[in-house]
């Protein structure tokens, strides 16, 4: 797996400023966006959040899945700035409450940071995992290929080698649920190339155009989700 991976540059980093517009355009195409995706049935999804931010960054997209027949869950952990170790048992709890109050696996979406915990869940508890979706989530790479690297390491405390080392461990054991990765080109905050995944052994990649901050708004990511929510995991997807 390549480390070598750089950050988006200064222009990428500075059109991050179009989220706000990119948000503005969701609001104009959402009830047609509704009308057209494909309906749940009432799985439970938990939406996880990315770096510094909390489940208010999340609560427009669950809202979206609840009006499509999803039960959309927050992760109820607040901001996530810990170490993503630190959050990883209370996340697999929540995922068991959820599959036994439901009676079937759980779907996870996960936002940038938010995606990389779903995949540990994931990865440690596959029997209670359904599917992961990631969305503009760097998994490879390591804090270089973000233009937020030194963040990242001020608030866990560790070093890019620490985060590096832990990283590789968990990857010795490999994630055995089906991944959906969502990227964009023009992402100012993680490299595109950080979000794909070539090892897993169930994975497919899908583009979008548009900002990372602004990924939670995204006419795209609206398009697509429902799409990958609903998909038949056997091969064909549902109506």
């Amino acid at each position: 797996m390549n480390d070598q991976i750089s950050p988006p540059g200064i222009m990428l980093q500075m059109m991050e400023a179009r989220a706000g517009a990119e948000a503005g355009r969701l609001m104009l195409s959402l009830p047609l966006i509704r009308m057209q995706a494909a309906r749940g049935h009432n799985e439970p999804v938990m939406v996880l959040p990315g770096f510094m931010a909390d489940d208010y960054s999340t609560l427009l997209l669950r809202q979206f899945l609840k009006s499509i027949g999803y039960q959309a869950y927050p992760w109820n952990l607040g901001v996530n700035r810990r170490r993503m170790m630190d959050f990883l048992p209370a996340l697999i709890q929540q995922a068991t409450t959820l599959a036994d109050r439901h009676k079937q696996k759980v779907r996870l979406i996960g936002w940038s940071r938010g995606g990389i915990l779903s995949r540990e869940v994931a990865r440690d508890r596959p029997e209670l995992i359904d599917r992961v979706i990631t969305l503009g989530s760097p998994i490879k790479g390591g804090v270089s290929a973000s233009s937020i690297g030194n963040m990242v390491k001020r608030e866990t405390g560790m070093s890019a080698q620490e985060l590096t080392r832990l990283l590789k461990l968990r990857q010795l054991k490999p994630i055995d649920v089906p991944i959906r990765a969502v990227y964009s080109k023009t992402d100012g905050v993680v490299s595109w190339k950080a979000c794909i995944d070539d090892v897993s052994a169930d994975v497919q990649h899908f583009e979008i155009s548009g900002t990372h901050v602004g990924m939670g708004a995204n006419a795209d990511v609206y398009r697509l989700l429902p799409r990958l929510l609903a998909e038949d995991l056997n091969g064909t997807s549902a109506d």
